[in-house]
């Protein structure tokens, strides 16, 4: 288990290796640190500079009570996303899932790691929770992606959900960002943009246990270092029907409690099965998933869902698998080695199933999804 293994903080490593290539004008792709290289931007190696100014002993403290921070604030931003529990009651809450967090996997290995997740997840948490009206909403998504590009698919979610500003203002920031890294770095920017970027190996191993994506558990499944047209076609279906019921959820806020919530849980769950990589600890965004099934569980049904939830999140079930390199995994390990891609996808069919049992009860005439009234404004629903 995950929990008896020493924090090395290999990525915190690699990101001060670029920090320091930055600094000293060397060949950010040519860069390695434990035979890791560099995978995110241009930018985003420019901001890991400040990461060069501190030892590395001192830096593995600063980075742990950093991520302690950003786990309460991912926590604080998720309560506020689905505007649960009561404002009097929420620092107690937050206190407390704080505390259960760290043992959440996804969690836990980014502290391991030393990753960044938390930071990109606080980024589009805030911009989430920021009103449409506001001239500032979409920036927190436009410098996560502009750090570590998936977050891109929130872009797309504002802009099919009507939040047109929102998106360009993403898409503004992005862009922008790209061209100061594009400015400073011009050399390593035309690589990455060109080359490094459309090379998933780079990034790891598809088949390897710690890639909790679609394409890594249909590697897995079939026993095979690249899934072709398969996992090409599973990512498809799952990439069309995730982002349908996370744009739909987005725009019925009349059908669905907390729509907006479960539409941004959706587009996260559809970025992470969609992607090549998922390695355990970008599902981070099993916080705020948590946070809305605790939240509506009024029902047995929910309070089962919840559970199971977070047994899959706490279980660390991967790393028992005595397959850590992902081939020639025995059927009864795959469920266990591969744990989160069915969950996302239990997700997004659940959240579909809600939709539709919301349009058929508006149909009918019986109200929206668990009684909100057909006539109830966005807002509204959302506080129910």
């Amino acid at each position: 288990m995950r929990h008896f293994h020493g924090a090395t903080m290999v990525d915190m490593l690699v990101y001060r290796g670029e920090g320091a290539a930055v600094v000293h004008g060397e060949d950010l792709y040519a860069m390695r640190v434990w035979d890791l290289p560099a995978t995110y931007p241009p930018f985003a190696a420019m901001l890991f500079v400040p990461s060069t100014w501190f030892e590395v002993s001192t830096l593995r403290v600063l980075v742990m009570v950093l991520g302690l921070a950003l786990l309460a604030l991912a926590v604080h931003l998720s309560l506020r996303l689905i505007e649960w529990p009561r404002a009097r009651h929420r620092p107690a809450a937050v206190l407390f899932a704080t505390g259960l967090g760290v043992w959440l996997e996804p969690v836990y290995t980014t502290f391991q790691y030393g990753q960044v997740n938390l930071g990109i997840l606080c980024l589009v948490l805030w911009d989430l929770t920021r009103p449409d009206r506001s001239r500032f909403k979409g920036v927190g998504i436009g410098l996560a992606t502009a750090i570590k590009i998936t977050p891109g698919l929130f872009a797309v979610y504002l802009l099919l959900t009507g939040r047109i500003r929102a998106a360009l203002v993403s898409a503004g920031t992005f862009l922008t960002a790209g061209l100061i890294g594009w400015l400073v770095l011009p050399d390593a920017s035309f690589g990455f943009w060109t080359r490094y970027l459309w090379d998933p190996s780079r990034v790891g191993v598809t088949a390897l246990m710690d890639n909790q994506s679609l394409r890594g558990a249909v590697c897995r499944l079939l026993d095979v270092s690249d899934p072709g047209l398969v996992g090409l076609a599973a990512c498809a279906v799952v990439g069309t029907l995730g982002l349908a019921v996370a744009v739909l959820a987005g725009r019925s806020a009349r059908l669905l409690r907390r729509a907006d919530a479960w539409g941004a849980v959706c587009t996260a769950f559809t970025a992470l099965l969609i992607s090549p990589i998922s390695w355990t600890h970008h599902w981070v965004w099993c916080i705020p998933l948590i946070a809305l099934l605790a939240a509506e569980g009024r029902s047995t049904a929910r309070r089962v869902l919840l559970g199971i939830t977070l047994a899959v999140f706490l279980s660390h079930a991967m790393w028992i698998s005595p397959h850590r390199w992902g081939r020639g995994v025995a059927w009864y390990w795959q469920l266990p080695g591969s744990i989160y891609p069915p969950l996302g996808i239990a997700v997004l069919v659940a959240v579909g199933l809600r939709l539709y049992r919301g349009w058929r009860s508006a149909g009918n005439g019986s109200g929206a999804d668990h009684g909100i009234p057909a006539g109830r404004t966005g807002h509204d629903a959302a506080l129910t």
